[in-house]
């Protein structure tokens, strides 16, 4: 089975990250596309993060009636911060037969040397890798046969603005499915 991994921290999931999977999983060779939440990204402040559970609920809400996509707790049982190589790891030890590439956006292109492991990740793995907005894409990481350029819409949207219009009382719909609203609505998530 071919799975595409979006990782992220999905504080909160939003309809631009739900585009992009099913982008994924409509246009490659991929069986399915699996959420992986990140209980801490190394290069992000733990503050503002929602509670890992609550997040992984908020995704589980999300994605619920997609039967292309699936989402996996497994960093919450590794060390912290997760890096992406150890996690891709453990989940090819986990299920030896699947075969897992990941989904990241343009813009980390910029970064992704930094990544523990990068040369491991795209010789083992490989990339899907999305566009973002007002980001060219001159790495030559795209080169690499294991990188796919996946065509997609360029959607900006920040969970963070997401976050600040919870705290400043006004509308999400639209940015997010209603159930994650209705969820976070109901939890007082973000206030």
């Amino acid at each position: 089975m071919k799975i595409a991994l979006f990782f992220g921290s999905f504080n909160p999931i939003h309809i631009g990250h739900l585009a992009i999977a099913q982008i994924v999983a409509e246009n490659t060779k991929t069986d399915k596309v699996w959420f992986v939440v990140s209980p801490q990204n190394p290069f992000k402040k733990k503050s503002t993060l929602l509670h890992e559970f609550d997040r992984l609920d908020l995704v589980q809400t999300a994605i619920n009636d997609n039967p292309n996509f699936g989402v996996t707790d497994i960093e919450f049982r590794m060390p912290k911060p997760s890096y992406t190589i150890d996690t891709l790891v453990r989940l090819q030890e986990k299920y030896p037969t699947y075969e897992f590439r990941l989904i990241i956006g343009g813009d980390n292109l910029k970064q992704f040397k930094k990544w523990k492991n990068h040369h491991k990740i795209l010789e083992y793995f490989g990339l899907f890798v999305y566009p973002r907005p007002n980001m060219k894409m001159n790495s030559e990481i795209i080169e690499h046969p294991h990188v796919e350029l996946i065509q997609a819409p360029l959607l900006d949207i920040s969970a963070t603005f997401i976050r600040k219009s919870i705290q400043s009382h006004r509308s999400i719909k639209y940015l997010v499915p209603d159930e994650v609203e209705a969820l976070i609505r109901l939890k007082k998530f973000y206030i």
